[in-house]
């Protein structure tokens, strides 16, 4: 096992952090929470983020904190899957195939939410939890495992994730 810096993690990946915070600001979006502040990429710590406004309740929350894991999952799937094709179907390696791996890697192993997400996740749920809201209820182990996963980013847990959703899946179908 290797150290490698998060910062050049998140330049070698940076769609993926992209796509990241584009997730969140969509729900915040959809969800009509104001966006006041948005970094899509920059080279430090956080690599990129969104600043809302006050979140008025628990569902919005909860899709505003977890909406790159929806989003970065999907997108990862939908974007590797014809790139795996020519390869495993036609053994070739087309360099627009190599670009999409990439692409797709970068922003499956982007798709866990923060801890500072988590956080936010675990401060809502814990009211919301108190009036009975079954989601907030839900969501208790689901934040344990946002902390979780991101401890295990530095055994590569990011990465594994990326390839089992970009290249185990689409091995499962051809």
């Amino acid at each position: 096992m290797f150290f490698i810096p998060g910062f050049v993690i998140s330049a070698l990946t940076f769609p993926g952090v992209i796509v990241h915070e584009a997730a969140h600001m969509l729900f915040c979006k959809i969800r009509k929470v104001p966006v006041l502040d948005v970094c899509f990429f920059q080279f430090g710590n956080p690599a990129g983020y969104v600043v809302h406004g006050e979140v008025k309740n628990f569902t919005s929350m909860f899709l505003v904190a977890v909406g790159p894991f929806i989003i970065n999952s999907i997108l990862c799937v939908v974007i590797c899957f014809p790139a795996y094709f020519p390869m495993q179907v036609f053994d070739v390696t087309p360099p627009l195939s190599m670009f999409l791996m990439w692409v797709g890697l970068s922003i499956g192993m982007h798709a866990f939410p923060s801890n500072q997400d988590a956080r936010n996740l675990m401060d809502h749920a814990s009211e919301a939890a108190r009036k009975g809201n079954i989601l907030a209820i839900v969501s208790f182990p689901l934040v344990g495992l946002i902390f979780v996963a991101n401890l295990l980013t530095f055994f590569w847990f990011d990465l594994i994730y990326g390839v089992a959703l970009g290249i185990g899946l689409p091995m499962l179908i051809f």
